[in-house]
């Protein structure tokens, strides 16, 4: 009888350990992504996928072309215009004052009451707003234009003409550069960025005509293998410097079929 029973207790004890053993599972190995104010938990897997951009203007239009949108939704800017106004004065956001201070159009300080930053620019050691993220940077544009008379043109403008916002801006004292407009515009046009407008005007959205000003009659030339920035500098006559100025490119690479403007 004493042999049975030890059989039997022998038999709960092996059958209770393999009972725990079935119920402890592992917690998923999770990881949490804060959006704006939500958090969501997503699951991680083996797998990891990579985006591969190539040059840092593609990278940056990816990143903020949903907040560019988001302005033009609300503010009326077109999306082409503020990326193409970040993209030329962050240097594609490899800028100190992007990096340092998330500044991305070089608002200074004029009244700011929040974090500073000081930096060369007309004078030594001028006062930069600072940002704890881009995204306000972006706001701080658009209501920087919004909130000037003197930018008020601007807004008579049809949002799907960025030729005529990037010439409005330069003639409203925007900027100093003569060849601001057809920087912005050259920017616009290689990464097709009015395709954004269209997404947010959506049938609303007027086709542009080209107009017959100085800008559609810049020279341009399409890159082909074996081009370089310098061979190309050689043979329009101008420099390096300028061609990257004059394309609001941040290096020098090139890609085959790539439209340059060579003379404003």
């Amino acid at each position: 009888m004493s042999k049975i029973a030890l059989i039997l207790c022998l038999g709960c004890f092996l059958f209770s350990c393999r009972s725990k053993k079935a119920i402890v599972a592992k917690k998923p190995n999770t990881t949490t992504v804060v959006i704006g104010d939500n958090k969501e938990e997503i699951k991680k897997t083996s797998e990891t996928s990579t985006k591969v951009y190539a040059n840092a203007t593609e990278k940056y239009i990816d990143v903020y072309q949903e907040i560019a949108q988001h302005e033009m939704d609300l503010y009326g800017i077109p999306a082409s215009i503020t990326l193409a106004q970040g993209i030329l004065e962050s240097g594609s956001g490899k800028g100190r004052l992007s990096v340092k201070a998330n500044n991305h159009f070089g608002i200074k300080c004029h009244g700011w009451t929040g974090a500073k930053i000081y930096h060369d620019d007309d004078r030594a050691q001028e006062c930069f707003r600072k940002y704890k993220d881009a995204k306000y940077s972006f706001r701080d544009h658009s209501l920087f234009l919004k909130d000037r008379k003197r930018y008020a043109k601007l807004f008579k403008l049809k949002k799907g003409d960025y030729k005529g916002w990037a010439r409005e801006l330069r003639a409203a004292g925007y900027a100093t550069d003569k060849k601001y407009p057809q920087k912005l515009i050259s920017i616009i046009e290689r990464y097709e960025l009015y395709k954004l407008d269209k997404d947010v005007l959506g049938d609303s959205h007027e086709a542009f005509e080209m107009p017959t000003t100085s800008e559609s009659e810049a020279i341009t030339y399409t890159v082909t293998k074996g081009d370089t920035l310098y061979s190309i500098s050689r043979k329009y006559n101008v420099t390096v410097n300028d061609l990257q100025k004059l394309n609001g490119l941040s290096d020098t690479t090139l890609s085959i079929g790539q439209v340059l403007v060579v003379k404003p």
